[in-house]
């Protein structure tokens, strides 16, 4: 959440689907009242230092920390919040006033706060106390959200032996408090909503959710005979395909081969965010793989289907539309699809929040494809196109290209240039290699001038690092 687009939150005022709340020192008292009710309605914005007038009061800056730290704690606490819903503040600043900012999405479960259901209206979070409007709301998340689906005979033994492990592993190196880290592997399970109560029936039992996330490749099959993810690679054989990645597994390591496949077979050109180099592929890609997997309608028996073609990549799975046609990633709304499997990937750092990804690769695409624009289309089936850059070399065929990276990497000892300029050049080579950046562009991530760039592509050519036809192409196509 950027400080823009909190500042439009504010200016809209409180709604069905924003509250604001003074906190100077401490969490106000019913903020779990409202948490509760975004829950159990179609979520909402949470900002903590607002007044009711939408005015940027702000947080205590020295215990904003502790703001942050007893929030998560008590969204993880079933004397809270029932069932727990992990959800973190995030701080962001409006001019002077630093706020607090949390997301809530509509979960497929009905949650409670002190022991009572709360609902939104738009003048606010009310108590639900007819035992029918709750056994509706019941009866509304189950016929919507398959994810929460009980399988009572699902044991903990049908999970994926060392899986939660990994788990764990993951959630550590992304936060080092982090709750699950304190809870067995039952506790853990219970507190990501991943073992649920049925009120209607009495069922109880692990969830489809969990199935999916955890469990072994035959409990999966099992569960959902139809599930699968086809990941190929069309681009010289267009009719059948040059690669292909046939998925059946959990989700939490789908997503660890889906990426795998797509660094085998897209370039990652090189880009600086500010002074740090980061992988335009991995924030682009983490984002779509991501969605691909936990807004997927798993009963659904259609295949997800992840192809690469020469000039993009094509991505369709089973969806349960709340809407029609493109979406405008100006006006994105997000509605989660399965909020558990979202807030499961948020927690292991695979996602940031709700509605990144359509923010993510909107955003770098530019970087990684100039004049590229992606294509979000939400039908019955959810279509996500990305063009790709260079037509989209594959790292197997480009061994040859590696190599002779390699030498120009050698050559460049031998100019006797400054160190600083050495290092510029081999990242202009890199980037020749890759074929990805304008020169104008280029220049910008060096911060030098287009002539600089010119320059030093001269340079180039004079050492035989490049040919001139190169460098001649270059100017023509990249400007």
């Amino acid at each position: 959440m950027t400080a823009e687009q909190l500042e439009s939150l504010l200016r809209q005022g409180e709604g069905l689907t924003s509250e604001f709340k003074q906190a100077r020192h401490l969490l106000p008292k019913d903020v779990f009242e409202s948490v509760c009710a975004f829950l159990n309605r179609q979520g909402g914005h949470l900002i903590l230092g607002a007044g009711d007038d939408g005015t940027a009061r702000g947080v205590d800056e020295a215990a904003a920390d502790q703001l942050q730290r007893d929030f998560v704690s008590l969204s993880n606490n079933p004397t809270k919040l029932q069932p727990p819903f992990l959800l973190e503040l995030a701080p962001v600043r409006v001019g002077a006033a630093l706020l607090l900012h949390v997301y809530v999405p509509p979960s497929s479960q009905v949650h409670r706060s002190g022991g009572v259901v709360f609902d939104r209206g738009h003048e606010g979070d009310f108590r639900v106390r007819d035992e029918g409007r709750i056994s509706q709301f019941y009866a509304r998340k189950s016929s919507y959200y398959s994810e929460g689906r009980i399988l009572p005979h699902l044991r903990l033994s049908d999970f994926k032996p060392g899986l939660l492990d990994k788990v764990r592993a993951l959630v550590r190196a992304r936060r080092a408090d982090h709750p699950w880290l304190l809870l067995g592997d039952e506790e853990l399970l219970r507190s990501a909503g991943l073992y649920q109560t049925d009120p209607l029936t009495g069922a109880q039992g692990y969830t489809q959710a969990a199935a999916l996330l955890l469990g072994r490749d035959e409990i999966i099959l099992s569960v959902l005979p139809a599930y699968r993810i086809d990941a190929l690679v069309r681009r010289h054989d267009v009719n059948r395909y040059d690669d292909r990645l046939d998925l059946r597994t959990n989700l939490v390591e789908a997503y660890e081969q889906l990426m795998d496949f797509v660094a085998k077979h897209l370039p990652d050109p090189f880009y600086l965010e500010g002074t740090v180099r980061v992988s335009l592929r991995d924030k682009i890609f983490r984002e779509v793989v991501a969605n691909l997997l936990v807004h997927r309608e798993y009963l659904n028996g259609r295949p997800a289907r992840f192809i690469i073609y020469a000039d993009r990549v094509e991505v369709d799975n089973a969806n349960h539309s709340v809407g029609h046609g493109p979406l405008d990633p100006r006006g994105f709304q997000p509605f989660p699809k399965n909020p558990t499997l979202a807030r499961f990937f948020v927690q292991l750092g695979r996602v940031e929040e709700l509605g990144s990804g359509v923010r993510n690769v909107t955003r770098y695409l530019q970087a990684y494809r100039p004049g590229g624009q992606a294509e979000f289309i939400e039908e019955d089936v959810f279509r996500t196109v990305v063009p790709v850059p260079g037509g989209g070399a594959s790292q197997a065929d480009s061994v040859a290209g590696e190599a002779a990276l390699g030498v120009a990497r050698e050559r460049l000892l031998t100019l006797g240039v400054a160190a600083g300029v050495a290092q510029r050049l081999r990242l202009e080579v890199e980037q020749l290699a890759a074929g990805a950046l304008t020169t104008a562009a280029l220049a910008g991530q060096l911060g030098v001038t287009d002539r600089t760039v010119r320059r030093d592509f001269e340079l180039l050519r004079e050492a035989g690092i490049i040919e001139a036809a190169t460098v001649a192409a270059h100017y023509q196509l990249r400007g």
